[in-house]
């Protein structure tokens, strides 16, 4: 099976402003997951239905589009002639890491500290696979403005920790974003390389639900078996919406990888997910978040990284 060829590129503009709308999709997908773990009070069962709800989403799409059908026909002729190779259906696990990561620790620590700690893995991370060439553009050069970007986003995050928030938070809720901001940039480069292959994001939108869901049924179920069911389920239609979000943002970061690279696409989606970040952390504050001016100061130097990294330099004039 060959290899679908490339799409048109899109101008700059438009691709990085999808970048950004990629990761406004992303901040309320993590607010919604986290308040739903929390009237849970179960984030693996919180992830299950987030997941689930996405995966009946792109079953129905899959079946009703005929770029799903076609999409789902180059998929299995792919795995069959093994042309498509085992690695490009993983980024499902990816999702179901930041999923997870949502509902277990965003309800404490709000939208904006769980950003920050995601931008932290996914700048480094996409700095590597961007120079390693594995995203679909191919090898992108690092630079010296995508080094200096990457660089004021971790200044961002060191900026997060102020405030007293070690003192507040455990370890474990802060490291586990960074995880899942490394996932989130190898699940965006793998699902660009897949959405080549079949030749529709929406088949690599289908195949990460698909994953995603297992791996979290079954470690919902280890750890219902362990501390018990859940509440009852909460009132409140918005709850579930999570994985309707989550639909459209990979969705949308399958389609868009292939023109931005990754490490500009992540950042992009920074910008989109700081600043709804702050927007909905300043409205309905974390219990344990750092306190709006030191969000204020965090978003406003990741923002900037984005702009260091994705604005061209003009050029000399002779």
């Amino acid at each position: 099976m060959s290899i679908q060829p490339a799409p048109a590129r899109l101008p700059a503009g438009v691709a990085l402003g999808g970048a950004v709308v990629v990761g406004i999709l992303t901040a309320l997908q993590a607010r919604i997951n986290g308040q739903l773990g929390l009237r849970l009070d179960d984030g693996f069962v919180a992830a299950v239905i987030s997941f689930g709800s996405g995966l009946v989403a792109m079953i129905v799409l899959s079946a009703a589009l005929p770029a799903g059908r076609r999409g789902f026909r180059s998929l299995v002729t792919g795995i069959r002639e093994r042309t498509i190779p085992w690695w490009m259906l993983g980024g499902g696990a990816a999702g179901a890491l930041t999923v997870a990561t949502q509902g277990l620790a965003v309800g404490l620590i709000g939208v904006s500290l769980f950003t920050v700690g995601v931008v932290a893995g996914q700048t480094a991370n996409g700095l590597v696979l961007d120079r390693a060439g594995y995203g679909p553009g191919g090898v992108v050069a690092v630079t010296v403005p995508r080094i200096a970007g990457g660089a004021l986003a971790l200044l961002a995050v060191g900026i997060s920790l102020q405030g007293g928030v070690l003192e507040r938070v455990p370890v474990w809720m802060l490291v586990l974003p960074v995880l899942a901001g490394v996932g989130i940039a190898w699940q965006q480069a793998t699902n660009g390389r897949l959405r080549q292959r079949v030749g529709t994001p929406l088949t690599a939108t289908f195949v990460n639900f698909l994953g995603g869901t297992a791996i979290l049924a079954v470690a919902a179920v280890i750890h219902v078996s362990i501390v018990g069911a859940p509440r009852a389920l909460p009132a409140g239609g918005w709850l579930y919406l999570g994985g309707i979000v989550g639909v459209s943002y990979i969705f949308l970061s399958a389609a868009l990888v292939v023109h931005t690279g990754v490490l500009v696409l992540g950042l992009g989606a920074v910008a989109g997910q700081l600043l709804t970040a702050f927007a909905l952390d300043a409205l309905w504050p974390a219990e344990a978040g750092p306190g709006w001016i030191i969000e204020l100061v965090m978003v406003v130097v990741a923002l900037l990284s984005v702009v260091v990294v994705a604005v061209p330099p003009r050029r000399r004039r002779r």
